[in-house]
């Protein structure tokens, strides 16, 4: 068969040059740009998260903007139960106190306390999960220690140390991370005993490289998006748990307003005076249920199998 001019036209010989054979493909790939750009398209998940960040930033605008110092709330029982007025915008509690200043103030202490709590239980649950599931020795000592911890329900952990040991701000956020680590760290550990034998980890270990770096480097970015979604609910479990010891009377100390001793105090009043409770129990809501679907919408963004 006939070969047309033409087609030749549309061939040419390549030359071989050993410095082209040598370059690398480049892409421009970011793990982290890549996460962020699938998590803005989910619009949902960007309100939810712009409204947390609005609630976190008119907390501290609140109190400045307040009539009265969150520091120095005057006691003044003839001013007790006044609805929420031009004065007093929240209203007032049972001793005359303005409620504005304490719903702002205990919303910062609790956000605050949330959040500590869950980097504490990241950095713990990361490290014990890793260690746990890749290193064979330590596997038996770290189950039968999650086991006893575990059967044990962590109300009781709390309530003896509130009783025993007392009850602050530091107290809590050191106990709820020395028994909050339990569920981050048995998903770690179940996942790096996925990973531990692949191959690209062993080849690791035939040449050499340190436990730390495997860990590091070619187990951990494969965690991320469990660990991101962990950290996320335990921010609302926190204020929960939080808000639950208050309301036994085995949370902070009353002279630091939380949302939970808000919470408790208005219990024998909230049949008469709602805005006790309303308030308080509004911003738990709103905190609980963004991070809920803020975190679940992260988590999906940060897994490598959603990107393209």
């Amino acid at each position: 068969m006939a070969v047309n001019s033409n087609d030749d036209a549309r061939f040419k010989v390549v030359e071989y040059s050993p410095e082209k054979a040598e370059m690398i493909g480049y892409s421009n790939y970011s793990y982290w740009k890549s996460v962020f750009h699938n998590f803005l398209k989910k619009k949902s998940a960007v309100a939810l998260l712009i409204v947390f960040v609005a609630l976190v930033v008119f907390s501290f605008v609140a109190l400045v903007i307040g009539k009265y110092d969150y520091r120095n709330l005057v006691t003044d029982s003839s001013k007790g139960f006044i609805l929420p007025n031009s004065e007093f915008w929240f209203g007032t509690d049972n001793l005359g106190r303005d409620y504005w200043s304490q719903v702002w103030y205990a919303t910062q202490t609790s956000i605050k306390l949330a959040c500590i709590v869950a980097i504490g239980e990241c950095v713990l649950g990361v490290t014990i999960g890793l260690l746990w599931g890749y290193v064979r020795q330590l596997d038996r000592f770290f189950t039968e220690l999650y086991n006893v911890i575990d059967n044990i329900p962590q109300i009781i952990y709390m309530t003896l140390i509130a009783l025993m040991v007392g009850k602050s701000f530091t107290i809590m956020a050191v106990s709820l991370i020395a028994f909050g680590w339990l569920g981050m760290a048995r998903n770690i550990r179940n996942l790096v005993m996925m990973y531990r034998d692949r191959e690209y980890n062993l080849a690791s270990r035939c040449l050499g490289t340190p436990t730390y770096r495997i860990l590091l480097k070619n187990i951990l970015p494969y965690l991320i998006s469990v660990i991101i979604l962990r950290v996320a609910l335990s921010i609302p479990r926190t204020i929960s748990m939080e808000t639950t010891l208050s309301y036994l009377g085995l949370g902070l100390d009353i002279n630091t307003p939380t949302l939970g001793i808000l919470l408790r105090n208005a219990r024998s009043y909230f049949l008469n005076y709602p805005y006790l409770l309303v308030f308080p129990a509004v911003i738990v809501s709103v905190v609980t249920i963004t991070f809920y679907l803020v975190g679940n919408a992260f988590s999906d963004a940060a897994d490598p199998r959603n990107h393209v």
